[in-house]
């Protein structure tokens, strides 16, 4: 043994004391002018750099190199032969062509920043790294080694994990793909499910903290994700690939390209599934992907490229609000889980009488997007980028209903964090049998049904930018951003649970006569309605926004300046046909003007160190859902507090890159003024209690470091420090409604009030001023290893820790309605960290190239806890629920085949 560890070692010296070369030269694009940040690389390696603000590049390599690939995004990628020896080799000026596709002006325009250039914080992951680490990891949680993000895995279901940035929640970290915003039109959020199978077909993954580059009319507070797919750059070729993970996790993948062909068409296809039981109790999934791109070069001014792809999926889910536990609960657990497994349980995972495998909650949607883009290089100094999109969403969550809210909150497997008991079997299993028994011995019908909460939508949008080099190293873009969107929102019953029929007079009795003419009837309310019929809900959300943008940006020798803005209109309203008959079912129009206003600095004081500012402010239009509407899901009173939300901004930053250091390091002070915000209480009869408020500020300050050293071009380290202070900066009130959107009395035992903002109306104003922001660990740090031992061979281990994460807070059980309600510091949970291995191997197969990828996450099986819940009025951890804690030890294993 001790023979064969001295070969290895003495096998490793040599490897690693190969001759060395120094390569160098320049990149240029078609126009002789330099290109920043393009990156070279030795295939197979980490050997390579990027160019400086100059275009030029110098690093050092090791053995025997055949080839050297330049890319930079919005060019074309270049593969030089190179037969490297020597001590010095001089690739001389390489020229880089601009990408062909409309797309690609789109998203350089758009979305995508450029290191050493653009004066914002950004870290771009590329396909090869994102290959590499996914694994069985949630899309988002890639990111979770960037400065300033969090993201977990939320209940634990497939495509449920959250990405925050900066303290600010997924409704306000836009996301981009292809140029092309996805945020929810009516509550800003990102269901992470409807865009898992992206990992299949992102050509690269750029975060942008702050206000970041995006040029669009409505812009993010938090930060933005640019997704860039698969496109005309694709060689001829396809790829094939399976995997298998914990808990039958099962993933498999076709993709095929044409490549451009000489009458300038091109094609990429890509169809791709995934199945598996569910690290978390109860939760399997079903989810399939497909993509396909078509693009047509009809001459060299005129391109078009049409893009569509979508990921269909069904999958059991485990929310924390009514399944998460205490930290004493799960304690309890273990006695039918074991204790290596108590955090793997859900509450709500059990059998009906036949022994089929039930859940009280499931997700099944599909989202496609469509887009048709044109480039028209107008002449050498001007061109316009248009992008016509379209998404289709279809799809529905379960959602459990009752004849009183006491019934409806039956469907729950727990209640401030205790578990409940109503329906459990000896096992720890939810008895759906029991609710089947109870309703077929009831004379008055089910009372308890399940209903499928639709969320369809249609959302059209127009992207257009028009850029001119209006004199030398000043160039303008403008365009304009134009959409439309209509969600429709029913809950249709789809199983009455062993009754006859249900009456949904628990709803029905809030429909008022003046807005309603059924109502009038006293025999609508008590109709006895069976699978297929509506209860609860029946409207449609309207969003139109529209808006125009500029920007100026000079460049001159190491200077990089921006002035931008932008102005829109955003309006909302409401068509309802359940609380509304055909002549009150539509609401008025409520329309709010924004403007954004930027500007930045980007100063490169060598080839190798920069330095950046910038600032900003912002005026846009509150949400459509908890603000501008009072309760946009019954009732079309508006909010007659509602106001733009404001945000003011400052950032400064400085870059060190030399061939082996890499550093950045960055600070932001933000303040965000008068924002909507909603908290729970859980009420006496069982039901959730929501406040929706208003006027709410928050200050979010911190410090991001950020490097990557190569010591040899073996090894290569990175690592991360993020520390924030966000805190809550004033006191806030708002109006209480239960889960149904009805407005609630002081009493808070489910009696509605005679109306929204009435008299009998209840109330809280809130003093949170000075409270730790809650849902996202303040202080964020990572450690990564690369090793490169032998050709095709890179192993890697990544430590990531999570610290200063507090609590969010809910109204506690002792609240007092219509006053104030002072809130404490929620409690700090304890600091958490996870190690993941990952490693790969690239080999012939013959004719083509196999890759085999492993990883394993959390490699010491520590369970951690990544967000809980804590009353206004707690003292520590023993009043917190909704505990949430991380996955344990999970792995996957995958070949894919390049052909």
């Amino acid at each position: 043994m001790k023979k064969f560890l001295l070969l290895i070692c003495g096998l490793f010296i040599c490897y690693a004391a190969g001759a060395q070369t120094i390569v160098s030269g320049k990149v240029v694009d078609e126009a002789n002018k330099p290109i920043i940040g393009a990156s070279l690389f030795v295939p197979g390696t980490t050997m390579g750099t990027s160019t400086d603000v100059d275009g030029t590049f110098s690093f050092t390599t090791r053995g025997t190199v055949k080839q050297i690939q330049i890319t930079c995004i919005g060019y074309k990628s270049v593969t030089l032969d190179a037969a490297i020896s020597g001590a010095k080799y001089d690739l001389g000026t390489v020229t880089l062509a601009a990408e062909a596709l409309a797309m690609e002006d789109v998203v350089i325009t758009q979305s995508v920043a450029v290191a050493r250039k653009t004066p914002v914080a950004v870290s771009t992951i590329n396909l090869e790294e994102l290959e590499f680490k996914i694994g069985g990891m949630e899309f988002p949680e890639v990111l979770k080694s960037t400065p300033g993000v969090y993201a977990t895995k939320d209940g634990g279901g497939y495509g449920d994990s959250k990405i925050n940035m900066r303290g600010f929640k997924s409704a306000n970290v836009a996301v981009m793909i292809n140029g092309v915003p996805v945020n929810d039109m009516e509550w800003g959020g990102v269901y992470w499910s409807n865009w898992a199978g992206l990992s299949d077909v992102t050509r690269s993954m750029q975060t942008q903290r702050g206000m970041g580059a995006s040029k669009i009319s409505s812009p993010t507070v938090g930060g933005t994700i640019n997704i860039v797919t698969n496109s005309i750059d694709a060689k001829r070729g396809g790829t094939v690939s399976y995997g298998i993970g914990n808990d039958g996790a099962n993933t498999m993948s076709l993709s095929l390209s044409t490549g451009l062909n000489k009458n300038g068409w091109a094609m990429s296809l890509l169809f791709a599934k995934r199945w598996g039981n569910g690290y978390i109790q109860g939760t399997g999934y079903e989810a399939y992907n497909w993509f396909a791109n078509i693009s047509k070069r009809i001459n060299t001014k005129h391109q078009i490229s049409l893009t569509a792809f979508g990921s269909p999926q069904t999958h059991n889910q485990r929310k924390p609000l009514y399944a998460g536990l205490s930290i004493l609960e799960w304690d309890k657990v273990a006695k039918w889980m074991g204790e290596e497994n108590k955090y793997r349980y859900n509450a709500i995972y059990g059998f009906d009488n036949n022994g089929k495998e039930r859940s009280s909650m499931v997700n099944h949607y599909h989202k496609p997007q469509i887009s048709l883009n044109h480039q028209w290089q107008i002449d050498h100094k001007s061109s316009l980028s248009t992008a016509l999109y379209v998404s289709i969403g279809r799809g529905y969550g379960y959602s459990g209903q009752g004849r009183t809210s006491a019934w409806r909150a039956k469907w729950n497997g727990s209640s401030n964090g205790t578990l409940l008991n109503d329906y459990r079997k000896p096992d720890g299993t939810f008895d759906y049998g029991a609710i089947q028994d109870e309703n077929a011995a009831s004379l008055t019908g089910s009372n308890m049904v399940m209903s499928k909460s639709v969320n369809d939508h249609m959302w059209y949008g127009l992207l257009s930018t028009y850029t001119n080099e209006l004199l030398p190293g000043l160039e303008l873009s403008a365009g304009v951003d134009a959409r439309y969107y209509v969600g429709k929102h029913t809950n249709e019953i789809i199983d009455l649970y062993g009754g006859d029929y249900f009456i949904d007079d628990a709803d029905r009795k809030n429909v008022k006569p003046e807005n309603n003419a059924a109502a009038l009837d006293p025999n609508w309310k008590n109709e006895k309605l069976t699978v297929g019929d509506i209860v609860y809900r029946d409207y449609d959300g309207h969003v139109h926004q529209e808006g125009v943008f500029a920007q100026l940006e000079y460049t001159k020798e190491k200077f990089n300046a921006f002035a931008s803005g932008s102005f829109s209109n955003t309006g909302y309203w409401r068509v309802d046909r359940f609380y509304y008959d055909a002549a009150h079912q539509r609401s008025e129009t409520i329309n709010f003007l924004g403007f954004t206003a930027k500007g930045g600095v980007n100063y490169n004081v060598t080839r190798y160190s920069n330095f950046f500012l910038n600032l900003g402010y912002i005026s846009r239009a509150p949400f459509f859902s908890g603000g501008a509407f009072l309760q946009s899901t019954t009732s079309h009173m508006t909010n007659p507090d509602a106001v733009n939300e404001k945000v003011a901004s400052v950032e400064l930053g400085y870059g060190l890159r030399t061939p082996k250091v890499v550093v950045n390091v960055n600070a932001y002070y933000t303040l965000w003024m008068d924002k909507s915000d909603v908290r729970s209480k859980l009420m006496s009869n069982g039901d959730y209690a929501r406040v929706n408020l208003t006027g709410v500020d928050a200050r979010h300050a911190g410090l991001e470091i950020d490097f990557r050293y190569k010591p040899a071009h073996w090894v290569n380290i990175t690592g991360m420090l993020s520390w924030g202070d966000w805190v809550w900066s004033s006191d806030s009130r708002g109006y209480i409604y239960d889960s149904q959107g009805q407005p609630m009395t002081a009493k808070l035992d489910g009696t509605v009030a005679s109306g929204i903002t009435a008299e009998d109306h209840a109330w809280i104003e809130l003093k949170q001023k000075g409270v730790h922001v809650a849902g996202s660990a303040q202080t964020t740090a990572a450690v990564g290893v690369d090793f490169f031992p032998l050709k095709g061979l890179r192993v890697s281990a990544d430590w990531n820790l999570y610290g200063r994460n507090f609590a969010d807070f809910y109204l506690g059980s002792n609240l007092v309605t219509n006053t104030a309600v002072t809130v404490n510091d929620p409690w700090q949970i304890p600091v958490g960290h996870q190690l993941d291995l990952s490693a790969s191997y690239s080999f012939k197969m013959g004719k083509v190239r196999a890759t085999l990828y492993g990883n394993v996450n959390n490699v010491y099986d520590y369970n951690y806890i990544m967000d809980a819940q804590c009353a206004t009025d707690a003292k520590g951890w023993q009043d917190c629920y909704a505990v949430m804690y991380s996955f344990g030890r999970t792995y996957t294993l995958r070949l894919k085949i390049n052909f």
